[in-house]
């Protein structure tokens, strides 16, 4: 049976620095609340059902999370964590709370989401409003990797952390722009011999499965996107030394439903603000998902039930439509078939995500289709 995992955001409670950023009270449900339908048949907004508009240090809402995705047949959350460097953390409570008092009873890991923080993160603005740092991502070397480190010491023993043969799964959301990331793997490696811990099984993270090329001064190289092959990204990213690859074919599925140029042009256009964005057929796009790479025995795909970021971004990005429980079922069968000849340990497949509503990519009961989504993963899980 495969292992599904489901990307978790703890952005569902409050915190003094987006009272700060975005006005008091701040949530992802301030996002999720307020967006609009943005053309005839856009289905905002998203009402959340049978958990409410839920505050995450609610440890009952944490309980009845996980009972649900237990039931569907999902192994485990992935809860993104935030460390920006020198002990500064953001939005760490929800997880540190379920080390702390050993619930829910339910399998966890963690992905560093390694990215700064802007005032363009959370909440749309205007394109021509300059891009202001709220909270950078810094590396501060050696020391403060061993301090980030022990501050999860504790998760790290838990008997709930999802392993992959036999060593505590880690995903980095960003591993091109973290150029001490080499030195950083060797310092937690040698720590987790130190304190007695079985390894870790790293994974490298990927925007998308096109092209993409960083020169060995560490800078980007513009190229253009590979539809056919992501063999040489994915070999990039092993060459850093993480033991696996988490990939994600969200723009290449999207280049394929319409087209490479028109894809590419659009693109250009919506960031000048000369056209709107282009919306995808939600069966499509997913469609395209999977290169033939992702039947790599250390790459582990990348499912998505929805995509609508307006909530967020309004028209700037391309919305899914046409997203159904039968379509989803559909999407995430052809990711299992990807992964059913691999080795047991590595038969993965993450989910994005258990509850990104602001991004329209979640599982948990709406008014639209109340468990839909959640029945869908038991109905067609091989």
């Amino acid at each position: 049976m495969a292992r599904l995992i489901a990307l978790y955001l703890p952005q569902f409670h409050r915190i003094k620095e987006n009272d700060a950023w975005w006005g008091e009270g701040f949530t992802e449900w301030t996002n999720v609340r307020k967006a609009k339908p943005l053309f005839a048949g856009h289905e905002q907004p998203r009402v959340p059902t049978e958990l409410g508009y839920y505050n995450l240090l609610d440890p009952e809402v944490r309980k009845k999370q996980a009972a649900l995705a237990r039931e569907a047949g999902i192994e485990g959350f992935c809860y993104y964590h935030y460390w920006f460097g020198r002990g500064k953390q953001l939005l760490e409570k929800p997880f540190q709370q379920v080390v702390e008092s050993g619930e829910p009873d339910f399998p966890f890991c963690l992905c560093w989401a390694n990215h700064s923080w802007s005032n363009k993160t959370w909440e749309k603005s205007s394109r021509h409003v300059k891009e202001q740092m709220l909270m950078e991502q810094r590396y501060e070397g050696e020391e403060d990797y061993r301090e980030h480190f022990y501050s999860l010491l504790n998760a790290f023993r838990d008997k709930r952390y999802i392993t992959v043969d036999g060593r505590l799964l880690f995903l980095v959301y960003d591993c091109y722009h973290f150029a001490d990331v080499r030195t950083w793997m060797r310092v937690w490696r040698e720590l987790a011999k130190k304190e007695g811990l079985p390894g870790f099984y790293f994974v490298g993270m990927t925007p998308a499965t096109l092209t993409y090329r960083i020169t060995a001064d560490g800078t980007e190289q513009k190229c253009l996107p590979n539809l056919r092959s992501s063999a040489e990204l994915y070999r990039y990213i092993l060459s850093l030394g993480f033991d696996g690859v988490n990939s994600l074919g969200q723009r290449r599925g999207e280049m394929l439903a319409v087209g490479k140029v028109r894809s590419l042009v659009n693109r250009v256009l919506v960031r000048l603000g000369l056209a709107s964005s282009l919306n995808f057929d939600y069966a499509k796009a997913v469609k395209g998902f999977f290169p033939p790479e992702d039947n790599w025995e250390n790459v582990i795909p990348t499912v998505m039930p929805d995509w609508d970021r307006s909530p967020r971004v309004g028209k700037a990005e391309g919305i899914y439509l046409n997203s159904t429980p039968e379509r989803w079922a559909a999407h995430l069968k052809d990711a299992l078939a990807r992964v059913k000849h691999k080795q047991k340990e590595h038969q993965i497949v993450i989910i994005k995500s258990w509850n990104e509503w602001a991004e329209g990519n979640y599982l948990e009961p709406d008014s639209r289709y109340g468990r839909g989504y959640l029945e869908a993963i038991k109905r067609f899980k091989i």
